[in-house]
């Protein structure tokens, strides 16, 4: 199980919070999220505290809409999780090594035919399920390359044939190289090896245990987040600002598709935690930084050696790829809640 742990590590920096019995030390969290939100970039902020497991402080700035309108974002609302999708397919992979059903060794055209049968994947022989995991298989990353307003519904299969047209740039397990469809095929494993839609396979072993209530995996192209929530936006191919809240749900699947809360991402990343022991972060009280970010939003959890987390959420009305220093602000602001003494 050793390489597993290491597979998992990835996906996201995994410590082990040692349970204390003092008060949480956090600071003002509405505080925090006031001065994000006056970011040029910011729509909207929202963040909750946790000191294992329980709410220990909250914060809601900015507005649900561009321009200050909808109000305030409720600060248990749910947002898109993004790459915390990523972490979620490989905690389900890692069920299925310790259960036997899985190897890491295991070779991507063993496990899914389908990907040789109609040239879906390039070398799909030589790549193994820990490549997948590590981001070393060398399969082209899919991300970014389909109209985000477009609400044609793309099937798993669809997202590997955006792939297969573009180029390969390194052999399998030679280097690092970010891959969103690597995230896809391990989706196609989990279904193949439990016999179920990754959305049950989610909702069995992750959403359940762990009284995620809030989390879902949409399946649908218009399927929206549920309840009232922060909206983003992000430039369509004519230029025109557009809320996010009206993209094609079917785009990132097991890679990036997830739709959760603070709370939730709390809850997973503690059961993550719980998979490797806890490193030192020189300079920083935090162990734990995992983020997702896509078109419209940024989801970032947080969590310290001695139990305590922080999620926080921002919506955007600039391109999550021209957002300045906002990533270092957030960072910041996690630090001043989380380690006060510092």
């Amino acid at each position: 199980m050793k390489r597993t742990a290491a597979a998992l590590a990835c996906a996201a920096l995994l410590v082990h919070p040692a349970p204390v019995s003092a008060a949480p030390r956090t600071g003002d969290v509405q505080k925090a999220v006031d001065e994000l939100a006056r970011d040029p970039g910011v729509v909207g902020v929202i963040a909750e505290a946790f000191h294992d497991g329980r709410r220990a402080g909250r914060g809601s700035a900015g507005s649900r809409l561009i321009g200050g309108k909808g109000g305030k974002i409720p600060s248990d609302s749910r947002f898109r999780g993004w790459s915390h999708t990523k972490g979620m397919t490989s905690a389900v992979i890692a069920q299925l090594v310790e259960e036997g059903r899985l190897s890491l060794d295991d070779k991507l055209a063993d496990l899914l035919p389908v990907v040789v049968e109609k040239d879906l994947v390039e070398r799909a022989g030589e790549i193994t399920v820990d490549h997948l995991l590590k981001h070393t298989s060398g399969v082209p990353d899919y991300g970014g390359r389909l109209d985000l307003f477009d609400l044609t519904y793309h099937s798993p299969i669809d997202l590997l044939k955006v792939s297969r047209g573009l180029p390969r740039e390194q052999d399998p397990g030679e280097k690092f190289s970010y891959s969103s469809t690597g995230y896809i095929l391990l989706g196609l494993i989990i279904e193949k090896k439990t016999g179920d839609s990754l959305n049950a396979a989610f909702a069995e072993r992750l959403f359940k245990p762990l009284r995620m209530t809030g989390t879902y995996l949409p399946t649908r192209p218009t399927q929206r987040i549920k309840g009232p929530h922060g909206h983003g936006y992000y430039p369509d191919e004519k230029g025109r600002l557009r809320d996010t809240d009206r993209q094609n749900a079917t785009n990132a699947w097991a890679a990036g598709g997830v739709v959760s809360t603070a709370k939730d991402l709390a809850a997973f990343w503690r059961y993550q935690a719980g998979k490797r022991p806890p490193k030192d972060q020189p300079g920083t009280c935090i162990a734990l930084s995992a983020v997702g970010s896509g078109p419209g939003s940024i989801a970032y959890l947080f969590t310290t050696q001695d139990g305590r987390q922080l999620g926080v959420n921002v919506t955007l009305k600039v391109p999550n790829t021209e957002i300045g220093d906002l990533p270092e602000k957030v960072q910041q602001a996690a630090e001043s809640l989380l380690c006060p003494a510092q």
